[in-house]
């Protein structure tokens, strides 16, 4: 669980009517939405609380509330396992809730998506053979004049006339 628990921010606490209102307040990825409400409706949940870093799921039986965050869903104890489809989800010991379990959420588990820095690049077209580099012209002696001794230019004048 990669994001800290901690307490209630004061203030921030305020229902929400239904979960799909929680979790586009939290800005929760949608690949995450029906993962989310599968677990929710195999445990059971009577309301939604915003707790500013994660939404408080709570159950309608007996039980510790889950916390719904951005990257998991805290809260399950090692009894009940929760299974999503036929798939029972892999549970890790939670950090912020000692006794409980976290489950990640899909999008934590799918790989990345290469960017355009890491992305392949095509390969290069094959190297066309260059002309050979042109030498530079060998510099001109056009004489000194005798007056001011300065190096005459390709009109023969130099800056003494």
């Amino acid at each position: 669980m990669k994001e800290n628990q901690g307490p209630t921010p004061a203030g921030t606490s305020r229902p929400y009517r239904n979960l799909p209102e929680a979790l586009r307040a939290h800005r929760i990825d949608p690949v995450n939405h029906e993962f989310i409400t599968a677990i929710t409706d195999a445990i059971g949940i009577s309301s939604y609380i915003d707790r500013g870093r994660y939404i408080e799921a709570i159950r309608r039986g007996p039980g510790a509330a889950l916390h719904i965050g951005k990257t998991y869903t805290n809260g399950f104890t090692a009894e009940e396992p929760i299974y999503v489809g036929a798939t029972p989800m892999r549970m890790l010991p939670s950090e912020g809730r000692p006794p409980y379990l976290y489950v990640s959420h899909p999008s934590e588990l799918r790989p990345v998506a290469p960017t355009k820095k890491t992305a392949a690049r095509k390969p290069a077209a094959p190297a066309t053979p260059r002309a050979p580099k042109a030498t530079p012209v060998e510099e001109r002696d056009y004489g000194v004049c005798t007056d001011c001794f300065m190096v005459k230019n390709a009109a023969g004048k130099c800056g003494c006339f």
